[in-house]
């Protein structure tokens, strides 16, 4: 009868014999990861999120963190009595909400994470879109937006929610090149200093064009794209540009999937090699999609 902690030792074996070549492989190259805001609000997956990050970054990655915070925010909202108009997934961000954005994105859920990559020995670097003009935006205009329960079109104004105009990355090449670990929070502004909330997953995309990585990795809170909610049997785990462009085109992309998709589409073609897509509730979902074969997310290669 075979030992159990030495079948846990040779299992750790071939897991090291199966990360080898992609650590060799990806030394030296770049990784833009985002973080959801459902990602960071636990305390002990931060910390186990942190971990995952650390291991990355000692292997020789050069990792760039953007994150979010829509639920964190709408918590504060709701202790301090600001009422939220969310539409078609999208908020409209008020005087006040802005207000609060700033002190969610840019201050405690910034400082959460550097505390907890600190923890594990990281040399990483706070920053919102708005330093170092990383992140050049303007005010988005008012949209014509479909009421899916009226059937009906109406003028939204989203309020001080802002479109990317360019994405400055001297400051994160100077950082990344010195050994640091940039986390940046979902805020820019225009020539005049006018601060804006932006989609955190736009903001990580057009960095990780700018900065022509190898890997845009989004954690969210779902464990890949699947072909019909709620049916595991339907994720995909590998495609290309050009088949999520079939499913789009062919009718089996639905709903709330093909923004996401045709997003990474539109990345992967303006130079990012790959996009993932992985439940960053789940420990070592991470290391798993970047280390091993099988991984545990969708995979969008180019």
């Amino acid at each position: 009868m075979t030992d159990t902690t030495e079948v846990g030792n040779q299992l750790r074996l071939d897991l090291l014999r199966e990360a080898l070549p992609y650590i060799r492989r990806f030394k030296g190259k770049t990784f833009v990861v985002k973080l959801s805001g459902k990602v960071t609000e636990d305390h002990d997956r931060l910390i186990s999120l942190a971990e995952e990050l650390a291991l990355m970054h000692q292997v020789g990655i050069r990792l760039c963190v953007v994150h979010g915070g829509g639920k964190q925010l709408s918590d504060l909202a709701s202790l301090m009595g600001v009422e939220q108009t969310i539409i078609e997934g999208r908020r409209v961000t008020d005087d006040a909400t802005l207000e609060m954005a700033k002190m969610i994105f840019a201050g405690k859920i910034n400082t959460d994470i550097l505390a907890a990559l600190r923890h594990r020995g990281v040399e990483a670097v706070g920053l919102s879109g708005v330093d170092g003009n990383i992140v050049h935006a303007e005010r988005r205009p008012p949209k014509e937006i479909m009421n899916r329960e009226t059937g009906e079109s109406e003028q939204i104004d989203f309020g001080h929610v802002g479109d990317i105009l360019e994405i400055n990355a001297r400051l994160l090449t100077v950082l990344l090149d010195q050994g640091y670990l940039p986390v940046i929070s979902s805020l820019g502004a225009d020539a005049e200093g006018t601060v804006f909330n932006i989609n955190a997953d736009t903001i990580a995309s057009e960095i990780a064009i700018q900065l022509e990585a190898e890997k845009l990795v989004l954690l969210s809170d779902v464990d890949g794209i699947f072909l019909r909610a709620g049916a595991p049997e339907t994720k995909l785990s590998r495609l290309t540009a050009a088949e999520a462009d079939e499913l789009i085109k062919n009718g089996s992309a639905t709903a709330g999937m093909i923004p996401k998709l045709q997003s990474i589409i539109g990345l992967l073609r303006r130079g990012v090699k790959s996009a993932h897509i992985i439940n960053g509730n789940a420990r070592n979902a991470l290391l798993a999609e970047v280390f091993t074969d099988k991984g545990t997310g969708t995979m969008i290669s180019a």
